[in-house]
């Protein structure tokens, strides 16, 4: 079969912020993406050439199954997942609804593992593959009310360097991006008010933070090195975010 698009990109959390910037990125740079998110819509209206939006949730393992092997069938192997999908509930430990912690640890770390059991058996069977992992710099170190949040951002850096070790003999490769303060939706998904509130006050106490665009950036430079050249971590922050 011949294809007239670069290979496959799997991209999840692709209905806004980060997923949504990075699929208008590698769409113009010619490649064919299965978009995957709770939410069609957003997806469709893109209106990408190449493209399948299907309404997924990562925590939904044969879900994601389905759709890898639907978008193969269509595009070929996938030669990239960016397993962006996640949600942040910030809250104060002892006063926060447990159900919130669940929610955190299904998403950000079982539907990121169920991304990289979607593809990663093909990519090691090819010898060609790149898993990239959206984690944070809360990943990294702790923040006031973060608890449960951090702890699954810690999972997933820590887990990626885990990934990284196992695949790199198998020409794989396994990079982390890891974002300070982003200008996306992620932050609606809090409840509690007050948090929210110091939050965009700190946001607008150092000028300003990070566009998805740049994000979106920095996964498509780390992306396009050549498969010998693994970037295997990228922390970017606002130049005045301190923390």
């Amino acid at each position: 079969m011949t294809h007239t698009h670069k290979p496959l990109v799997v991209i999840t959390g692709a209905s806004s912020g980060i997923g949504l910037a990075t699929a208008k990125l590698l769409s113009s740079r010619g490649h064919a993406l299965l978009l995957l998110s709770r939410r069609l819509a957003p997806m469709q209206q893109l209106q990408l050439p190449n493209s399948l939006a299907l309404a997924v949730d990562v925590t939904d393992r044969a879900a994601v199954l389905a759709a890898v092997a639907e978008a193969e069938t269509r595009f070929g192997p996938v030669d990239a997942i960016i397993n962006n999908a996640g949600v942040m509930l910030l809250g104060n430990i002892a006063t926060q609804d447990p159900e919130q912690w669940d929610r955190m640890l299904d998403v950000n770390v079982g539907g990121l593992l169920n991304g990289i059991h979607a593809v990663a058996s093909g990519m090691v069977e090819r010898r060609q593959g790149t898993i990239i992992n959206v984690s944070s710099v809360a990943g990294r170190k702790a923040f006031p009310n973060h608890v449960a949040y951090v702890g699954t951002k810690f999972a997933v850096t820590g887990l990626s360097e885990n990934l990284r070790e196992e695949l790199a003999p198998s020409n794989v490769r396994v990079i982390t991006i890891e974002p300070g303060a982003v200008d996306t939706e992620l932050l609606s998904h809090t409840t509690d008010a007050a948090i929210k509130a110091g939050y965009n006050d700190w946001k607008q106490e150092m000028g300003g933070v990070l566009t998805a665009e740049t994000i979106a950036e920095t996964i498509g430079f780390a992306y396009g090195q050549p498969q010998s050249v693994c970037i295997r971590e990228i922390v970017v922050c606002a130049t005045r975010q301190q923390q």
